[in-house]
This record gives structure tokens, C-alpha cells and sequence, in this order.
């Protein structure tokens, strides 16, 4: 059986180098902290995630291939300086019959050492083209060391924490829930009101997919899709931003259907929360076949975004009023998002003593 350890693949971004690279990389052309494309280290990520999970698929199902199912939360913990390499280690945490959890650990080492995030993507294993792809089981890990028996443990947590999640997801409002929603309601009513209607918070964009996206057969990248759709996102969040929107967080990505060579896509973004300095943004990806007899939601993304300052220190953002039933159950479902980091990081800084870092 194979351990954990034996999974282990890198991938370096050597910006301190590659002068074309770092300027790829850069969101302007000027000295700016934070200045990375975080959607094209999604890229990056989604591939080394793929690579990971097909070299230990290859070792039992030679035909097989890895599809991205997820991407679980990720949480940026500083700015990337992108005039310093960046390393990428990823390595499997845990493996299902037909599934498996990629970890991902992003940091920058000289002068010294930085971790700036650590990533989870869950893969499939599949096998045939088509119509006639299906999943495939694979073996399992084994894990012998204390620290592989608690990533593995962790990964199933994260599993469960998300079923019961979108159990939560469908639950009516409690009481200081439907006070809130009365509230902002209430405040549309008021003679004057000219606070931010989540409804006119939405931006769209249409594209058509290519034989260059091409990934796995007759289908396109999905690194490629993410991409797209956190830039989208980073555009929605300038729209209610007084400042900077700066990715803090990616919730959680799910791809649920795969895009085919020739689809046209739909992307919307929505803000659909903010808090006392962040911003929440979904977006969704709608596919379309080329021959227009197929529509289907292939994409669901949410990412948080703080509002900052030139020294990345945050700043208030005006609230945001939802009006329709669909508007309120995405602003109460992010709310709840929002509630439940707050409760993690007090337990984590009870934990360690002191105060924790994470927005508001």
C-alpha cells in the first residue's frame, strides 16, 4: 500500500527569476502589496491538484484520468510578495473508493519563510470518453504516522461539514435571522432610503469555449473556468468595494457538470453579502451545448473578499439590502457562512492565547 508521503508533488513559480512570468502574474505594473493574479494561481493549483491524483490513480488504473469535483475552502492567510518564488506542495490526504482529498500548501521560503495558504481539492477517478465515462474505485492509503491519520481524519470532517452545511442551507430563518431580514426590508420602506440593492449588484459575462481549452477528451479545463470566474468576481466586488476588494477567501467551488469543446457559457456574479469589511460574491457558470438542446449549471463559486487600504488594512463597506425570496436565502446563507468563521476564529485564538487573523 502507498502512504501519503509517497504522493508528494511540487511545483515552483519562480518569479525572482522569470521576468515575464512575475509580470504575468501581476495584477499592475507598479509596486502594489498583494499584487497577484489570484486567478491564475487558481490555475496553477487545479493542474498540480490534477497531476497529484493522476500519478497515484496511474499506479492501479492506468486508462484512468482525475476530475475536480470541488474545491473546498481556501483561505489566504497574508499578501503573495510576487517578486519572491512561490512553492506549491500538494500531496494526498485521504482516499475514498472513488475519490480522493488533495492538500495543497502554498508558501514563499527566502529571506523567510511564509505560508500563504493551504488548499483542499476533492478529485474523481474516471475512466471512458463521453456518455461512457463512469467512476472507477481505486485502492486506499495507508496511513501509519499520527499526523497522516489526522489529515485523513480532517479531509472526512471537511466532507461532512459541507453535507451538513447545505443541510443548514434549506432551514427557515431563526428568529434573530428573520429580525435581520425584517430589518434590512424594513429599511427599503423608509422615505429617502438609497442603501445598495443586492439586485443591482450583478454582472454577466458570455464566452465560447475552444479546442485550445481542451483538458481531458472533449472537455475544457476546469482551472480554466475558476479562473474566469474569480475575476468576474473580482470585478462585482469593486461595485459596492469604497476601496480595494482583496481575495481573502474561496468557500467553495463545485463543478457539476462537465463543459464540452463548442458550449457557450454564462457566467453571473452576484454580491450577495457583506459584513463589517467583507464581501461575498457568488458566481455561477451556465453551460450551453452548441446545439442549444442542453443547459445546465456546470459551476458554483463563493469567495470572500475584505475592503483594504494601500497597507491592506481593512475598511468598512456599506450594507447590501436584498429584496426578493431568492435574495434573502442567498444573503442568509452567507451570513451563516460568515457567522460560523467567526465562531473558528475565536476558538482558534482562545486556542492559541491571542487574538485570531480573519476578517470580519
Amino acid at each position: 500500500m502507498v502512504r501519503p508521503t509517497e504522493t508528494s508533488v511540487d511545483c515552483t513559480l519562480p518569479f525572482s527569476s522569470d521576468g515575464d512570468l512575475r509580470r504575468r502574474f501581476m495584477v499592475v505594473d507598479e509596486p502594489l502589496q498583494g499584487n497577484l493574479r489570484f486567478g491564475l494561481l487558481l490555475e496553477v493549483l487545479d493542474k498540480l491538484a490534477e497531476d497529484t491524483a493522476l500519478a497515484y490513480i496511474g499506479r492501479s488504473v492506468p486508462e484512468g484520468r482525475a476530475v475536480t469535483a470541488a474545491i473546498d475552502r481556501i483561505v489566504l492567510r497574508r499578501p503573495v510578495d510576487v517578486t519572491r518564488d512561490l512553492t506549491c506542495h500538494a500531496r494526498l490526504n485521504y482516499v475514498g473508493r472513488t475519490s480522493m482529498e488533495v492538500g495543497i500548501r502554498v508558501e514563499q521560503s527566502a529571506p523567510e519563510p511564509r505560508h500563504f495558504a493551504s488548499c483542499y481539492f476533492t478529485m474523481v477517478t474516471r475512466v471512458g470518453k463521453g456518455d461512457a465515462s463512469r467512476s472507477v474505485a481505486i485502492p486506499p492509503l495507508e496511513y501509519l504516522e499520527e499526523m497522516e491519520k489526522r489529515r485523513a481524519q480532517k479531509a472526512i470532517d471537511r466532507r461532512e461539514s459541507f453535507k451538513r452545511e447545505q443541510a443548514v442551507a434549506v432551514e427557515p430563518p431563526m428568529r434573530e435571522e428573520y429580525e435581520l431580514l425584517a430589518h434590512l426590508h424594513k429599511a427599503q420602506d423608509k422615505p429617502g432610503f438609497s442603501g445598495a440593492l443586492v439586485g443591482g449588484l450583478v454582472t454577466e459575462g458570455w464566452e465560447r469555449t475552444y479546442p485550445e481549452q481542451e483538458n481531458v477528451p472533449t472537455k475544457i479545463f476546469g482551472g480554466y473556468l475558476v479562473r474566469r470566474a474569480y475575476e468576474l468576481a473580482s470585478i462585482n466586488a469593486e461595485e459596492i468595494a469604497p476601496d480595494r476588494p482583496l481575495i481573502v477567501a474561496v468557500n467553495r467551488i463545485n463543478f457539476l457538470q462537465p463543459v464540452r469543446m463548442g458550449d457557450k457559457l454564462h457566467f453571473v456574479s452576484r454580491v450577495v453579502y457583506t459584513g463589517g469589511t467583507s464581501i461575498c460574491v457568488e458566481v455561477s457558470i451556465e453551460r450551453i451545448s452548441r446545439d442549444r438542446t442542453v443547459r445546465a449549471l456546470s459551476n458554483n463559486c463563493i469567495f470572500t473578499f475584505v475592503n483594504v487600504d494601500r497597507d491592506l488594512s481593512p475598511l468598512p463597506v456599506p450594507p447590501v439590502y436584498p429584496t426578493t425570496y431568492a435574495e434573502d436565502a442567498r444573503y442568509l446563507e452567507a451570513h451563516r457562512r460568515h457567522q460560523k468563521q467567526q465562531f473558528r476564529t475565536a476558538v482558534a485564538a482562545g486556542a492559541a492565547g491571542g487574538e485570531g487573523e480573519d476578517i470580519e
